[in-house]
Formats: structure tokens, C-alpha cells, sequence
């Protein structure tokens, strides 16, 4: 054959290659091996780790071979991934000098609103609400007015700039200060030792996405990346000049406390304990009452009530409780202004861990040349007064100034321990962030799960690789041997490209690789059926199999195409772990094409032309399907009711029913918690249902559902999901630890449930997706679907030059979309597993798009070949036969492919069996609308008008009689 030559080269170049990138990942694996074989001896263990394997053109060391293994997914290896967002309204009141302009403050504040259900960037949503709001006005403010970017913070704005320049220029400033983020984040994080992490930029967004495997302390983790690193100094109010105030408030809560969401008979004066303060603070509050204190502050009646020399007073609470009050904490009164911008506001150049003379640990810093002339001019200002030192709006201490410091060099002191002090310098050494960030989805996977999920993955992985051998060498005999060995080799490549790539691996990613050798069955299939059609019509051996796979290639090539757009949409639409999936499913499907056609063609051939016989069936097997023959186009109106009234059923409970949404689609809270006995979910979320109550006492929605075992529960809560912040996540826990303590041991500490391993009872997973990156997920998701159907239906009509074609595989494609919406939709309530609509459904309908359209395909191409070829028979015939003669390889096909996807649904782990269901129940139905519904509405386009171009008569009895 042509190009066996060069097939076989790049096969073996690939092969060395793939061979060389998974030997680190091998040898790793290899030696931890032998550290878990010698726990406890030191010495060995030291001898292991410093071992080298000589391979001759290069050595392998653990300490390299580790840094080089596969990546490992969280799912896979536990571990956190967050996704950060940089505050874009920061980055535009520092751009225009935090301005006050009444236009710009609207047009910021209504693109708060507009953000939250917008996909869109902040900054155009920014400048279309400041264009609407310029023109409502009629005030014609230009973006070049120094009032806005014409200042000394853009310099290269002048008052000739353009509207459409300053748009162009403040763009690029805002992605220049994200890039600036990107890599303080990329700093700390290697400050904070997290093994092979994994952080980018997520393009078009002010997001950053974060993943590090093997971390536990989720915490500690969201506090050094949400720290902004914004050293600020500020002017402090005092005692007598808020005490009025505060008196103020007291009578008015006796008058108003229920507008104030508090109880009327609160006492505001107890609660401040004026008398126990001892700094230069303004209150002494009880860490339990912090809350109220908040609430009473913060609330419309508060603050209306200020009177003018406090009217921009910023409240700011200490660090944490001094020495010598463990249960209260600081409220400041830091003088501010209607900007709220800091006197001082300054990056630190250099920190250090420091002593005072007392031998409390303390944190030594110098400013930058701009903050040091601030903090002069400020400390020369206040000589004899209280100036607070705050970090991310917390006062880390408030010493009165003894003399002006003209060098920019201070001392912050916050009653540290050596383990926070370090904390604060690795965050003030790794550089301050342009803006505030916040955590908008988090992810913790403990590692105990995340093994589980490696043994649950490999365990179906192993199943379904070995129905697939028995069944293919039991049905097509030596063939089936060939089809193996391209599959084994197809596998090997994927894991290659994988590591070689950097690319990681997810549990969603080994359910693409088990899918991709359902594919490349379904290759093999395809040329092993044409090739036996071959043999039937008297061809001899070498002949049949040159056409077998000369007439499957066109088959095989539409399918894997279509395939491969669903992929390549879903990874451009998809998130986390659903583009690891459609990672693994692109590199499968291309490397099917190369081992299945390519690679196992030059095998095949070169045992045929050794004069070696190679048979494409088995004895059982020979004649199966092949005098089948069904009138599918003379039924096809009885299926047209069956599938009318599914759709209507389904319909019907979507309209009544409607879904159980996942939190990545409507935002939320999730927790898996393992208890060390069995627990009943029902008795669970009434007691959570008592305690997730808002500040107006209704409740939250919670839901506790039995996950896997009976002493796992998932637990889901929209409590205070507005709330992004890691004191919100801490108070969430707290509530969650008071309210399932009575089914968790009694010595379990808060700490302890919050990390849960294989010894101890506790969270073992946590998930947090923000309302925003909710409505996000939901557009791309409902876009990807869109996209996907598109895409087929023009990739159809090229195909086929036929929009009745591309009419028929939409129709079926949607059809069974609706069937499975409507499952998921009458059944999510009574099922042992998760049924929610979320990414991983979007991702399974996708996935059973791309199946039932490559079946749909083989149909078509056969039909298209039949009226090329079938000059005698009537439409209705041609469209029998060409059905009846691709039934082989679509049972054969959907047979493997179920039993697959089976095999993952039992022993793949229950965060894949929702996923698993909707892919059962759309390979069935894929099935049968390829046959019943896209071949039959093409059929009835096709003829529609055109009777007279049929020829012959039709093999349907029902048209022969029509017909008289």
C-alpha cells in the first residue's frame, strides 16, 4: 500500500516519543512504591529518593521525575482549585484617580448590577452604561476629561483623546494590571510550596484559575490569594468624636431596631463596652456579638443617622483579639472621605519577620519611594495622634506617633504568631495585587476521595477495556486481534500526548479515554462489516478488505468529524473538568483515525500480502444481520406517535416538574460529609433547614442527599451565596459543623470536619460557584449547545448537499435531547444518584449529540452511496435497504458502547453516574432516532413533491397501495 513506509515511521517516532515523556511518571510511581514499602526507616527511604535509573541517554532522579510525571487531576488527587476575579471597578477608580464624578459613580454602580447576569466584560458593560447614562443626561462628558482619564495615572490620555482611544487605551491598562495579578498570584503560590500547580488566565475575563493539587488547607489557601497586599495608612477617630453617635444609635434602636434588623430592646452601649476598651479604638465588641454590631452600622437607619464629621467613617474591625481580651475584638473609626482613598496607599518593597522589645514577633517593612513621602507627610500631620495601619480593610495595629518618619521605613504588630507573621510577609513580599480579588468558584477534593476516584476510575477503565477485547476478537475473530492491538496503541499515544502536552488528567478525562475506544470499536466496526459485505459478493480476502476500507473511509471520517466538533465545542464552552473531557476525546478521536485506519490498514496488509489468511468473523457470528431486512420507513408513523408522545411527556414534567439545577448553574454551596456510620438525609437537612436561616429568618434552601454509601451525604445550600468572601465560607462550616455534630464523634474538632482523610469523619469534598460564575456557566453551557447543533446541521448539508439531510439529524439530535432532559426532569427526585442539570449533563448531551450524529452518518452515507448506486428501487427501498444494511455495525457499535458506559456507571464512582445515566440514556435513543426520526423526516422531505422522480416500486406495501 502507499505510504506504509512513512505510516509505520511516524509510528514508531510517536511511540519513542509517548515512551519518553510517561517513563518519569513510571518511575515516579516506581520508587513511591518502595517509600510505602519502607515507611519508617528513614535512612532507606533517604537511599530511594537519592537512587538513579541510567537509561544511557539520560538519568532518571525522583525529585525530576516527579516534577515531570502526569498531572493528576483534584478529583484524582485531591487538592484545591479556586477561581479567582480581579474587582475591575478598583482598577477604574485608580485609572481615573478615584473620581467623584456623579456620571462615573452611576455608570460604575448599574455595572455592578449588569455584571451579574452579563457575559461581557466589566469594562464594556462599563462604557455602555456610562455612554447610556452621558447621553440620558445630555451632559456630552468626554472619557478625556480629566474628571475622568485625563489625569496623571494615564498620561498618554490628552484632552484631544478620543472617546474610541481612551476605550482602546483604559482596555489595555485593565488587562496589563489582571497580567500584573496573574503574576503576584503565580508568586505566592510558590511561597506557599503547592506541588505542580497549575495557574492561567482565563481569556476575556478579569479571572484567574488556580489549581493545586495535593493542598489541604483550603483557608489558608484563599487567604493568601485574596489578600490584596494593599497596605494602607489612615487618620483614626476617636472615642469622643463617635460617642454621640453611638448614643444616638441606642435610643434609635429602642424606637427602630426592627428596620435595623435587630430586636428592639438590643442595648448598643452594652454591646461596645466602652468600659473595657484599652487602645485607640472606639469599641470593645464580644467576637459573638461582631455580627449585630455590623448589622446595626451598615443598615439605611445607621447611616442616615451620622452626623457630618463622620459621615465617610469607615468601621474597621482589629486583626484579630489582643492578649489580654481573647474574646473581643477592636472596632476602629478610620477618617476617610467620599473616595475612600487612603492618606497613604503604598507597596512594600521589603518585609521581615522582626522582634520589639518586649520579644513579641512583629513585621519590619519599607515602602516604596511613593508611599514614603505619604507616610512622611501623614505621621508629620499626626504627631501625638493615633494613625491605623490596615491590610484588606483589617487595622493590624494603631500606635499613636511619637515622631514624623521621613525614611518609609514602619513596624506592623498584631499579637502574631511565627506562622502568621510569615504568612503576612510571603503575601507583602510576592507584591501587592493592582486590585481586591474574591473567590467566585472553589473547589476541595480531600485525598482520601480523590483516591477512591483513581481506584473507581481504573477499576472501570479495566472492565471496560476488557468487554471490549473479549467481545470485538469474539464477533470478528483475527481481525478482532488487530483492532486490539490499534486500540493498545491508541491508549499508549493518548497518555503520550497527555503528559508530553501537560496536559492533566481528570476523572471526566478517563470516561473521554474510555469513550475514545468505544470510537475506535465502532472504526473498526466499520471497515470489518463493509469488509465482510465485500466477501459475501465473492470477492477474495485481499480484494474485500482494500474495499472494505476504501467504502467505510467516507463513513468513518464524517463521524469522527462531527465527533470532533462536539469536542472541540464543548472544550471552547466548557470549564475544569468538562475540557479535560473534551481534551481526551480530541486527542482520542484523532489518534483513532491514525491507529484504526491507518496503522492497523498497514498490519492488516501486511499479513495479507504475506499470502496469510485473516478472518473477519467467527463461526457464531458469520451470518448475523446479514439477510436482515425491516420496512423501517413503512413503521416509521408508528414511531412518529411514540416519540410524539415522549416529547410530550417529557415536556409536560419539564413545564410542571422542571430540574433539580446543580450549583454551578444557579450558584451555591456543596459539601460531601462521611460520617462514620450511616445517616438518614432527611432527619440531616431538617436540622440544617433550622440553623441555614437568614438575617429576616426565612430559610435557605438546603438539601441533604444520600452520596454513594449510606454514611455519605451531599449537602447543598444557597446560604448567603452573595456572599464571596473566606469569612462567609468559615461561618457556612461553623454552621454546618453545629448542625451535624450530633451524627459526628464526639472528639471531632471544627478543623478536623473540615479536612476529612480515611481516618476521621468530616468533609471530604467542597464546591462554591458564586452567582456570577453561575449565570456564566449557564450561557456557555445552553451556547455550547447551540453551537453544537449548528455546527452539524452545516456540517451535514456540506456533506450531503442536501438540507433535508441536515433537517432529519437536527430533528433527532434534538429529539433526543428533549428525551433525556425530560428523563433527568420525571426521575431527578426518586434516583440513588445525583440527577442535576449542571456542566457534566451539558457535557453528556453534547457527548451523545456527537454519537448520535456519527451514527446518523453511517445511515446517510449508506443512503447517499444507494442513490448513486440504486438507480431501480423506490425512495422508500433505497432508504430500507440502506438501513437494513448498516444494522451490524449500529448494533455492534451501540452493544460495546452501552456496555461501556455500563461498566463505568457501576464501578466508575458516583461523581460519574449522572454523567453515565444521561449517557445511557442517550446512546439508546440515539440509536433509534437515527433510524426512526432522522432517516424518516429525511425521507419524508426528500419525496415531498418529487413523487415522480422515484423509480421502480416501493418495497413499502402501504405505498404500493396508495400508489393504485
Amino acid at each position: 500500500m502507499q505510504g506504509k513506509g512513512l505510516i509505520t515511521i511516524v509510528a514508531i517516532v510517536l511511540g519513542l516519543i509517548c515512551l519518553n515523556e510517561l517513563l518519569p511518571t513510571w518511575y515516579a510511581s516506581k520508587i513511591e512504591s518502595q517509600i510505602e514499602a519502607a515507611k519508617g526507616n528513614e535512612k532507606e527511604i533517604k537511599r530511594i529518593k537519592e537512587d538513579t535509573l541510567n537509561l544511557g541517554y539520560t538519568k532518571l532522579y525522583y525529585s525530576k521525575a516527579k516534577d515531570k510525571e502526569m498531572k493528576l487531576g483534584l478529583d484524582l488527587k485531591g487538592g484545591i482549585n479556586v477561581l479567582l476575579e480581579i474587582n475591575q471597578r478598583d482598577l477604574v477608580n485608580d485609572l481615573t484617580n478615584y473620581s467623584t464624578n456623579p456620571i462615573l459613580i452611576e455608570a460604575l454602580n448599574k455595572t455592578d448590577e449588569v455584571q451579574k447576569s452579563s457575559t461581557k466584560s466589566y469594562i464594556d458593560n462599563f462604557f455602555e452604561q456610562f455612554d447610556a447614562i452621558n447621553k440620558a443626561k445630555g451632559s456630552n462628558l468626554k472619557l478625556a476629561d480629566p474628571d475622568l482619564f485625563g489625569n496623571t495615572n494615564l498620561s498618554e490620555i490628552k484632552y484631544n483623546t478620543t472617546d474610541e482611544q481612551v476605550r482602546s487605551i483604559v482596555k489595555r491598562r485593565v488587562d496589563l494590571s489582571v497580567g500584573t495579578a496573574f503574576e503576584v498570584i503565580r508568586t505566592r503560590i510558590d511561597k506557599l510550596g503547592a506541588i505542580q500547580p497549575n495557574v492561567q488566565r482565563v481569556p476575556g475575563t478579569a479571572r484567574i484559575s488556580v489549581e493545586m493539587p495535593g493542598m489541604k488547607d483550603i483557608d489558608k489557601v484563599k487567604k493568601m490569594l485574596q489578600t490584596s497586599a494593599k497596605l494602607q495608612f489612615w487618620e483614626v477617630q476617636q472615642v469622643p468624636e463617635i460617642a454621640p453617635y453611638f448614643q444616638t444609635l441606642t435610643t434609635m434602636i429602642a424606637a427602630k431596631g426592627d428596620s435595623m434588623g435587630v430586636a428592639k430592646n438590643v442595648n448598643f452601649m452594652k454591646l461596645i463596652q466602652l468600659d473595657k476598651l484599652r487602645s485607640n479604638g472606639v469599641a470593645n465588641v464580644k467576637l459573638s456579638d461582631t455580627a449585630v454590631v455590623n448589622k446595626i452600622l451598615n443598615s439605611k437607619v445607621g447611616q442616615a443617622l451620622r452626623p457630618a464629621n463622620i459621615k465617610y467613617t469607615q468601621f474597621m474591625w482589629g486583626y484579630k483579639p489582643e492578649a489580654t481580651s481573647p474574646d473581643d475584638l477592636v472596632l476602629y473609626a478610620i477618617r476617610s472621605n467620599i473616595n475612600q482613598k487612603a492618606p497613604v496607599d503604598g507597596a512594600v518593597e521589603t518585609a521581615s519577620i522582626s522582634y520589639d522589645e518586649l520579644g513579641r514577633v512583629v513585621v519590619d517593612m519599607q515602602m516604596d519611594s511613593k508611599g514614603a513621602k505619604e507616610w512622611k507627610t501623614l505621621t508629620e500631620k499626626n504627631v501625638g495622634k493615633p494613625v491605623a495601619v490596615t491590610l484588606d480593610g483589617r487595622v493590624y495595629t494603631a500606635p499613636n506617633v511619637v515622631n514624623a518618619i521621613p525614611n518609609g521605613r514602619t513596624q506592623i504588630s498584631g499579637n502574631f504568631s511565627q506562622e502568621e507573621a510569615k504568612e503576612l510577609v510571603d503575601v507583602l513580599g510576592a507584591g501587592k495585587l493592582p486590585a481586591g480579588a474574591k473567590v467566585v468558584q472553589a473547589t476541595q477534593v480531600g485525598p482520601s476521595l480523590g483516591q477512591e476516584s483513581i481506584n473507581a476510575g481504573m477499576i472501570s477503565f479495566a472492565i471496560a477495556f476488557l468487554i471490549i477485547i473479549v467481545y470485538i476478537i469474539f464477533y470478528y475473530g483475527g481481525a478482532g486481534v488487530y483492532a486490539v492491538i490499534a486500540m493498545v496503541i491508541n491508549l499508549f499515544y493518548i497518555f503520550g500526548i497527555m503528559d508530553s502536552g501537560d496536559f492533566t488528567l481528570t476523572l471526566p478525562g478517563i470516561a473521554g479515554i474510555v469513550l475514545t475506544m468505544a470510537m475506535a470499536v465502532d472504526t473498526n466496526v466499520i471497515i470489518y462489516e463493509r469488509t465482510k459485505e465485500e466477501l459475501f459478493a465473492g470477492k477474495n480476502i485481499l480484494e474485500a478488505y482494500k474495499d472494505g476500507f476504501k467504502h467505510a473511509l467516507s463513513a468513518i471520517i464524517d463521524g469522527h468529524s462531527t465527533t470532533l466538533l462536539t469536542a472541540v465545542v464543548l472544550f471552547f464552552f466548557g470549564t475544569g473538568p468538562i475540557k479535560g473531557f473534551a481534551l481526551t476525546l480530541m486527542i482520542g478521536i484523532i489518534m483513532t483515525l491514525f491507529t484504526s485506519v491507518l496503522l492497523s490498514r498497514v498490519m492488516i496488509f501486511s499479513r495479507l500480502n504475506k499470502g496469510k489468511h485473516l478472518s473477519v468473523w467467527t463461526p457464531p457470528t458469520k451470518n448475523l444481520f446479514r439477510n436482515t431486512w425491516i420496512d423501517f420507513i413503512g413503521k416509521r408513523k408508528y414511531a412518529y406517535i411514540i416519540s410524539a408522545v415522549l416529547t410530550v411527556i417529557c415536556i409536560g414534567s419539564m413545564v410542571t416538574h422542571g430540574f433539580k439545577y446543580g450549583i454551578d448553574f444557579t450558584g451555591g454551596r456543596n459539601y460531601i460529609v462521611r460520617f462514620d456510620k450511616e445517616v438518614n438525609a432527611n432527619d440531616v437537612e431538617e436540622k440544617l433547614v433550622k440553623i441555614f436561616k437568614t438575617e429576616d429568618g426565612k430559610n435557605s434552601s438546603v438539601e441533604a442527599k444520600t452520596f454513594g454509601n449510606g454514611n455519605q451525604l451531599k449537602i447543598s445550600t444557597d446560604y448567603l451565596i452573595e456572599d464571596e468572601s473566606l469569612k462567609a465560607d468559615q461561618t457556612i462550616e461553623q454552621k454546618l459543623f453545629e448542625g451535624l455534630k450530633g451524627d459526628l464523634p464526639v472528639t471531632l474538632t471544627l478543623q478536623d470536619f473540615k479536612s476529612a482523610d480515611k481516618d476521621h469523619a468530616g468533609i471530604i469534598s467542597s464546591e462554591k460557584v458564586g452567582p456570577t460564575v453561575a449565570d456564566d456557566i449557564q450561557t456557555h453551557g445552553i451556547l455550547a449547545v447551540v453551537a453544537a447543533l449548528a455546527g452539524i446541521f452545516i456540517y451535514i448539508l456540506f456533506r450531503f448537499r442536501k438540507w433535508q439531510f441536515s433537517l432529519g439529524a437536527v430533528a433527532a439530535l434534538f429529539h433526543d435531547a428533549v428525551i433525556i432532559l425530560g428523563t433527568y426532569s420525571l426521575l431527578h427526585k426518586y434516583m440513588p444518584f445525583n440527577m442535576e442539570i449542571n456542566q457534566d449533563f451539558i457535557a453528556a448531551i453534547l457527548t451523545v449529540l456527537g454519537y448520535s450524529i456519527n451514527d446518523t452518518v453511517i445511515i446517510f452515507d449508506r443512503i447517499r452511496e444507494y442513490l448513486r448506486e440504486k438507480k431501480a428501487l423506490t425512495l422508500a427501498g433505497l432508504f430500507d435497504d440502506s438501513i437494513s444494511s448498516t444494522l451490524g455495525r449500529t448494533f455492534n457499535t451501540s452493544f460495546t458502547t452501552i456496555l461501556v458506559i455500563l461498566a463505568i456507571f457501576i464501578f466508575g464512582g458516583d461523581n460519574l453516574r449522572g454523567f453515565m445515566f444521561a449517557m445511557l440514556i442517550g446512546i439508546g435513543f440515539g440509536t433509534y432516532s437515527s433510524i426512526f426520526i432522522a432517516s424518516a423526516i429525511a425521507y419524508d422531505f426528500l419525496k415531498k413533491g418529487k413523487e415522480e422522480d422515484v423509480h421502480g416500486k416501493s418495497t413499502s406495501e402501504k405505498e404500493v397501495l396508495a400508489s393504485k
